[in-house]
């Protein structure tokens, strides 16, 4: 069905640089594209919601998905997020990644007017899979932003007849027994990558094998450890590096979530620039308070001596 294989590791759903007025910097993805390899991630996620894309014109997120495609040069996967509120521009964003070469494609369904049963959500996805039928396809599933949850093993029953091409879901919610029930669905099937990083270890129990996630971008370091600790059986271990993970979290939440771990690649040498309205930006007293609490809780000291991810 695919060229591109199962997905495993950490892969990073990647921000869309900017400049201070809000326009694309696309001559920064190269960096950081090198940086998320020298980090060990597995691949990108371009588009998501990390990376802005309901926020982006078609033409920007064609831009952005090519800068990607550009500097990974093949090195690692990228997968472009083209989920739009007009299918037909769904479907464009769709062959604009299968014509630039991209490795996978994902989508988000419509979410202003929302997808009211399972049958209508398959029916949006088929039309947008369709597109690119030798391409994997991956469905989004972020119920907290999309604002309708659904069966996920149900659409995993349901879906394959009309989207022959579906390789599995980007799973963006806390509901782990639903999760695990999509691993274990036939067989092991389907691709399920997690996408809640601060919960990263319960899901590696429940037999996760990949994870897509914003905080990858800087972070992997500590990522890597909790998978190696936990895959060496060392729990406790596993357990430490997974709690700073949380600690990060929720300081990122205390300054407003997306711009705050946004502001957090200028920190560690990246500048992705600001988010765009309706997001906003953190001021440089925030900034600066930002910097203070991550420091408090050790991790840019982590960042700097663990980036091969070595357990001790």
């Amino acid at each position: 069905m695919t060229r591109l294989g199962r997905l495993s590791g950490l892969i990073a759903a990647t921000f869309t640089p900017m400049h201070k007025d809000g326009s694309l910097n696309l001559e920064m993805v190269p960096r950081i594209v090198e940086h998320l390899i020298g980090d060990g991630v597995n691949g990108m996620y371009v588009c998501g919601s990390t990376g802005e894309g309901p926020s982006l014109s078609a033409e920007e997120r064609c831009q952005i998905t090519e800068a990607y495609v550009k500097a990974a040069a093949g090195r690692i996967p990228v997968i472009t997020q083209v989920g739009h509120d007009s299918l037909q521009e769904a479907k464009k964003l769709a062959a604009h990644g299968a014509a630039v070469g991209v490795d996978a494609i994902a989508a988000l369904p419509p979410s202003y007017f929302k997808c009211n049963s399972l049958e209508v959500l398959i029916q949006c996805l088929a039309e947008i899979a369709a597109v690119c039928p030798t391409l994997p396809f991956y469905y989004y599933h972020i119920p907290v932003l999309t604002g309708w949850e659904l069966d996920m093993i149900e659409f995993l029953k349901q879906a394959p007849e009309r989207i022959p091409n579906l390789a599995g879901i980007k799973y963006s919610a806390p509901t782990l027994y639903e999760m695990q029930g999509c691993i274990r669905f036939a067989e092991g099937r389907f691709d399920v990558l997690f996408g809640v990083d601060e919960m990263m270890l319960a899901a590696l129990a429940m037999g996760a094998t990949g994870a897509i996630g914003s905080t990858y971008n800087f972070a992997a370091p500590v990522y890597h450890r909790v998978m190696k600790a936990y895959a060496q059986g060392d729990l406790k271990r596993a357990q430490e590096y997974q709690g700073l993970a949380g600690e990060m979290v929720r300081i990122f939440n205390r300054f407003g979530g997306h711009p705050a771990i946004k502001a957090t690649m200028k920190l560690v040498g990246i500048d992705c620039g600001p988010p765009r309205l309706p997001l906003v930006g953190l001021s440089e007293r925030e900034v600066g308070e930002l910097q203070r609490a991550l420091e408090s809780i050790g991790l840019f000291e982590l960042l700097e001596n663990g980036a091969q991810g070595a357990v001790g």
